[in-house]
């Protein structure tokens, strides 16, 4: 028995640390996309920190006050604050080297933060025993959540409301994860199958130049 118990806590642990590692290589990814953008607004040192932060950590927050996370992971753990600030940092010292950065890789960063954050998103909401519905809507606001607020702060319509497939793949990503769980399957088996599926289809969405129906006027 107390071998049963000791191997259960310690696959806990390992899943803990998994979501851990998954939440704050989302931020870094996601702080020097919006550091990238900041740069493109040319905002000032302090602007490209805001940004930052505002980018990586935004739909988090948002996530954590609906599920009733009070206060929000983000404002409560330092190594988010601070993973958010290093990539905008980084960005803003190599920013000379930004321009030639090749497309397809920062759609790639791009596809691999909004995975990450989905799935993390996903996993904190089941966590706190909201429902698989309202989990998977949870995981979709982590993941595009950060990107429209900075698009506030820049004074554009979010890019979430018109172009690709960005929600949808959040949305259908988190929606594997969930449909996984219920069936039995490991979270980590699960948040690893759902965060190729957003991956994937977000990446082959550009490619392809997939869109959502919308109403053009005459």
């Amino acid at each position: 028995m107390k071998t049963g118990h000791r191997l259960k806590r310690a696959i806990q642990i390992d899943t803990d640390q998994l979501l851990l590692v998954i939440d704050l290589a989302g931020t870094f990814v996601f702080a020097a996309e919006g550091a990238i953008a900041a740069i493109a607004g040319q905002l000032d040192f302090f602007g490209i920190m805001v940004l930052s932060f505002a980018t990586a950590l935004g739909g988090g927050i948002i996530r954590d006050v609906l599920i009733g996370a009070i206060p929000p992971a983000a404002l409560r753990e330092n190594r988010y604050a601070i993973s958010a600030f290093i990539g905008g940092a980084v960005v803003f010292f190599l920013h000379q080297f930004v321009p030639r950065v090749p497309g397809p890789l920062i759609i790639t960063l791009d596809a691999a933060g909004l995975s990450l954050f989905a799935m993390a998103g996903t996993a904190k909401a089941i966590e706190r025993k909201i429902n698989s519905f309202i989990a998977v809507l949870m995981g979709t606001i982590t993941g595009v959540g950060g990107g429209t607020v900075r698009d506030i702060f820049l004074a554009r319509v979010p890019a979430v409301l018109q172009v690709d497939i960005y929600a949808v793949a959040a949305m259908a990503g988190a929606a594997v994860m969930v449909t996984g769980l219920k069936r039995g399957y490991s979270r980590t088996l699960m948040m690893t199958i759902g965060g190729i599926v957003c991956f994937l289809l977000r990446v082959v969405s550009v490619w392809q130049h997939w869109n959502l129906p919308r109403v053009t006027n005459p």
